[in-house]
């Protein structure tokens, strides 16, 4: 086997120039790697000097550039700041405010129907994040195992749908929210079970699974829902298994109901099928590889982990429809409300929550309320919300009080100044009446650090400089690079008139300031029918 060895000349002719040999690509390629892979053992972190990296093993060489090769397209994502969430550092410390203020929670009740849900502590509590792209963020008791319980479900609907289409497999489940506990023996009026989020959906989705052998063998699902964590660790608990068996006596009565009402496809075996079931649910997940799970589904059935198209696009709308109108128990109407977004939950404490595009959430906290769902995972939920726009009806276009981490940071100032510039340039009272009411802040600098009043008591647009300053009451004194007032300008450009109406609201300003803290007044909200 012929060995190639890369001989390095560095050969000056010009002091300006630098030829951008092996050397330095692995400088920059380690540099990046150990950004965004900190937990690589085998990297050191390099220094640069004129003519080589220094702390850079020579094997690193092949590995760096088989790293490059295949995912070329990432690292371009990730220098040109083209992820799906660009500042991820900033989203990630929110998520961390988030999870810190949620950990306070002490209300609810850990499962205790079977010992192994039991034997958990109430202080468990992880949240795990995935985007699309592959950027991950992790807090909390993420690396301990427990089991899907219901979270199995929109899984194992998905994998049906995947194998045999929506058609076929809503011959024999509904699609209806029940309006009813989730384990009650109860079916629609075609005596078929109201969805597949509910205990008798489930158990007739695995008898379809297993009737059909899509996936030949009880292994083979098993690896297919490894496929969505992205080969991460994806386990079996055997005791769960066993213990579900002999407490299920709810859903063999479910099976039995559903057997004499003929809901199974022919040739299952009921005993089978709910065997089958309480295997699914006994799967063990972290917050880790469950947070792949979930971004799985957000990114349209391709694991954003390995690039691996798992679920079809038909299984994956399907499956957060579902998740979105039955996935929460008795709150799901609720979820939808306030949260609008697909989630599953489960009764050992989990909470499957997928951004559609955005990335997949994992979240696990044993203590439930009493329908069952983590009280730490809802209200992790509900922050989320309230901060970022993920709602599904959230408004994207105007300006709104969340954030949206999808945008770069200062992309919305940037568009902002430009518009209100452009509006004050252009003497447009009718745009600046419009962002005025969007909550715009009127007082927004250029890159010379000047204001709409700078720009239209230079352009002379004496309605613009009214309505700035009768109807926004914007500052009058502020300065731009150069030291200049907006007065400044307007004597300059012998605005005469615009110069009078600024001398005269700058006494008028400065009797306000004396009067009010700047924290309590709020002159936006006092002219706010003078704007419409």
């Amino acid at each position: 086997m012929q060995t190639r060895t890369h001989t390095h000349t560095h050969t000056q002719t010009d002091t300006h120039t630098h030829t951008h040999t092996d050397t330095d690509y692995m400088y920059y390629v380690t540099v990046f790697l150990l950004q965004i892979c900190p937990n690589i053992q085998h990297l050191s972190r390099p220094r640069r000097t004129s003519d080589h990296v220094v702390g850079v093993p020579i094997a690193l060489c092949c590995f760096s550039f088989r790293c490059v090769g295949g995912n070329i397209v990432l690292l371009i994502q990730a220098f040109r700041k083209k992820f799906i969430i660009p500042e991820f550092d900033v989203f990630a410390q929110k998520i961390n405010e988030i999870y810190n203020t949620v950990q306070h929670q002490t209300d609810g009740k850990v499962a205790d129907y079977i010992p192994q849900l039991a034997k958990f502590s109430p202080e468990l509590w992880g949240v795990s994040l995935c985007t699309v792209d592959g950027q991950r963020h992790s807090v909390g008791d993420t690396k301990q195992p427990f089991c899907l319980q219901s979270c199995v479900k929109p899984l194992q609907y998905a994998i049906a749908v995947h194998e045999a289409g929506t058609e076929k497999v809503h011959r024999y489940v509904g699609m209806e929210p029940s309006g009813f506990k989730f384990n009650m023996l109860s079916l629609d009026d075609e005596d078929k079970p109201h969805n597949p989020m509910v205990n008798a959906g489930a158990i007739v989705i695995s008898s379809l699974i297993k009737v059909n052998r899509w996936t030949c063998t009880d292994c083979c699902v098993m690896e297919f829902v490894k496929k969505m964590a992205g080969q991460e660790y994806v386990g079996f608990s055997n005791a769960t298994f066993q213990s579900e068996k002999e407490t299920g006596d709810r859903n063999f009565a479910i099976g039995y109901y559903m057997k004499e009402k003929k809901c199974f496809p022919p040739g299952a075996d009921m005993i089978d099928s709910l065997d089958f079931y309480f295997q699914l649910c006994s799967i063990e997940v972290t917050c880790e590889s469950g947070s792949i799970m979930a971004a799985t589904l957000a990114n349209g059935g391709i694991c954003p982990i390995t690039g691996e198209h798992v679920l079809s696009a038909e299984a994956v709308r399907n499956t957060l429809s579902l998740m979105h109108s039955c996935g929460m128990y008795d709150f799901s109407g609720q979820m939808a409300f306030h949260v609008g977004l697909p989630a599953k939950s489960g009764v050992s404490g989990a909470i499957l929550l997928v951004i559609p595009n955005v990335m997949g959430v994992m979240c696990w906290s044993p203590p439930l309320d009493r329908v069952g769902n983590s009280v730490r995972g809802i209200h992790f939920c509900e922050e989320l919300v309230s901060l970022f726009n993920f709602h599904n009806y959230d408004n994207l276009r105007h300006f709104v009080k969340k954030q949206d981490p999808r945008r770069p940071d200062g992309d919305d100032r940037n568009k902002s100044v430009f518009n209100l510039m452009f509006a004050a340039y252009s003497g447009d009272v009718s745009a600046l009446r419009r962002f005025a009411l969007s909550n715009m802040d009127m007082d927004l600098k250029d890159y010379d650090s000047r204001t709409a009043l700078h720009i239209a008591a230079a352009e002379g647009h004496i309605d613009v400089v009214t309505f700035l300053t009768e109807t926004c009451k914007v500052d009058p004194f502020v300065e731009d690079r150069w030291g200049n007032l907006p007065v400044d300008d307007a004597m300059q450009f012998r605005h005469d008139e615009i110069v009078k109406v600024l001398k005269d609201y700058q006494q008028v300003f400065r009797q306000q300031e004396m009067q009010h803290t700047k924290a309590e007044h709020s002159p936006k909200l006092d002219t706010i029918e003078g704007m419409v």
